[in-house]
């Protein structure tokens, strides 16, 4: 039986426990990296942003109190390292938006690829906010609470954040199915 997240963390915290920070690391990659992917929508800055977040995390696990999952906090470590990089490069976005031209509708590729590109633009439609909490709770398989965990904001923001982000998802499909 597979110890529980709490139970790697004493160990960590006990005797600095490389296996067990490890195995918590194994446990809950796909999820932090997939949460920064959708949010920074560049794989190697997530990947970057991921490795981060969990040196920060093994670095201050006494600071983790128990309160909420594991998952939550690590993923509030790893929202933090998004908030702070965006911060940094936001000029540089800015800069390489301008020179990036927009491939035209012709241009999305058919199958999965463009099913991906078109969520991205769908995505960049909501605010921030509302992006990260969509995010988090679908392709980071969060809970509210986690995700409310992770972001600071209060249970209900996250879920009004949720519901309105889905619901501007699928208004801006459906007007992109009656244009096709």
């Amino acid at each position: 039986m597979d110890p529980s997240d709490a139970e790697l963390v004493a160990l960590v915290i006990a005797g600095g426990d490389k296996r067990a920070f490890g195995s918590l690391v194994t446990r809950h990659q796909n999820a932090v990296r997939g949460v920064l992917m959708r949010l920074c929508r560049n794989t190697a800055m997530a990947d970057d942003l991921a490795q981060d977040a969990f040196i920060k995390a093994y670095a201050r696990i006494a600071d983790y109190s128990g309160r909420g999952s594991f998952k939550g906090w690590l993923c509030r470590i790893a929202y933090t390292e998004f908030l702070m990089s965006a911060r940094k490069r936001k000029a540089a976005d800015a800069a390489l938006g301008r020179l990036q031209a927009e491939p035209g509708e012709d241009h999305v590729p058919a199958g999965p690829a463009g099913m991906r590109v078109d969520l991205d633009r769908a995505l960049a439609t909501l605010g921030e906010e509302e992006r990260t909490c969509v995010i988090m709770c679908y392709a980071g398989g969060m809970s509210h609470s986690e995700a409310a965990e992770a972001t600071g904001l209060p249970l209900g923001t996250v879920k009004s954040h949720v519901n309105r982000g889905r619901a501007r998802l699928q208004a801006w499909f459906e007007r992109k199915e009656v244009a096709a």
